[in-house]
């Protein structure tokens, strides 16, 4: 059995966010066996896939080392480039069925470009966020995540949060999972807006790019913009993202390139 890890959002190698991604079941294996494998590959989400009838459809779940999540968008994307470069699908474009309902992946030009249900967010008050970011935010939205506005990019780039008050205070918002995603608006660069992703109640420090999060923030940012297209770059130190990214309603449009950095064979099975 093969596994491959890919990274996302990325033109190159050692850019984006690593996800493995697992050959194709033909039946899903037991969950506590997918959950011992994500923690054996100790990375932000190893990606599982289930064949179908359809050669371009697939069931597809999620791990990260510490649990089972229901959206991940790094690891879609990586799920794709393994079916298109790695496994030769011939299809334009593949579905996936998750837990956030069908997903698609399809080619376009040099970049893959995933369909995600969009996740608008509402301004809200999170108390004790700006003691455990360490930074006072301009303002604060909750969706699936909270998100805090900061000033600028420095103030994005300087954010060294404290995880275990940052996952309490954002665990204690209804649905936020204690994770926290800080952004601003760039000045003078090829991006628009700068973001990082910090994921404690996942049991991931910080994301270094991550699809999910950008569904709330593309609403959030084509609204201050005053358009549907919104090119972000994900800050992770040393690494980085990049992220175009499109509103379209009730979707949102996440483009972005993969590259394949390890092909290997598990030696164990379910």
């Amino acid at each position: 059995m093969r596994q491959w890890t890919v990274d996302a959002f990325a033109p190159e190698a050692f850019k984006g966010n690593p996800a493995c991604v697992v050959e194709p079941f033909e039946a899903w294996p037991d969950a506590g066996w997918m959950q011992k494998l994500a923690a054996e590959n100790n990375q932000a989400e190893t990606a599982f896939l289930l064949k179908t009838a359809d050669p371009a459809r697939f069931g597809l779940r999620w791990f990260t080392p510490a649990l089972e999540v229901p959206l991940c968008g790094h690891a879609t994307l990586a799920s794709g480039h393994v079916l298109f470069a790695e496994l030769g699908l011939e299809a334009e474009q593949v579905t996936f069925d998750t837990q956030s309902g069908p997903l698609t992946v399809r080619r376009s030009g040099e970049l893959y470009e995933m369909d995600f249900p969009a996740q608008p967010p509402k301004q809200c008050e999170v108390a004790g966020l700006a003691e455990a970011l360490g930074v006072e935010p301009v303002e604060v939205w909750a969706s699936n995540y909270v998100v805090a506005v900061l000033a600028d990019e420095d103030a994005v780039r300087a954010c060294a949060p404290d995880l275990v008050a940052l996952e309490k205070v954002a665990g204690e918002h209804t649905g936020s999972r204690g994770n926290v995603g800080v952004a601003a608006l760039a000045a003078g660069k090829p991006y628009d807006v700068v973001d990082r992703f910090f994921a404690p109640g996942s049991g991931i420090p910080e994301d270094p790019a991550t699809g999910s999060l950008h569904c709330i923030l593309t609403p959030l940012f084509a609204e201050k913009l005053g358009r549907s297209r919104v090119a972000f770059h994900q800050a992770y130190p040393g690494r980085g993202g990049d992220l175009d990214c499109e509103h379209r309603g009730e979707r949102v449009l996440l483009r972005g390139r993969a590259t394949t950095v390890v092909d290997g064979t598990l030696r164990i099975r379910p």
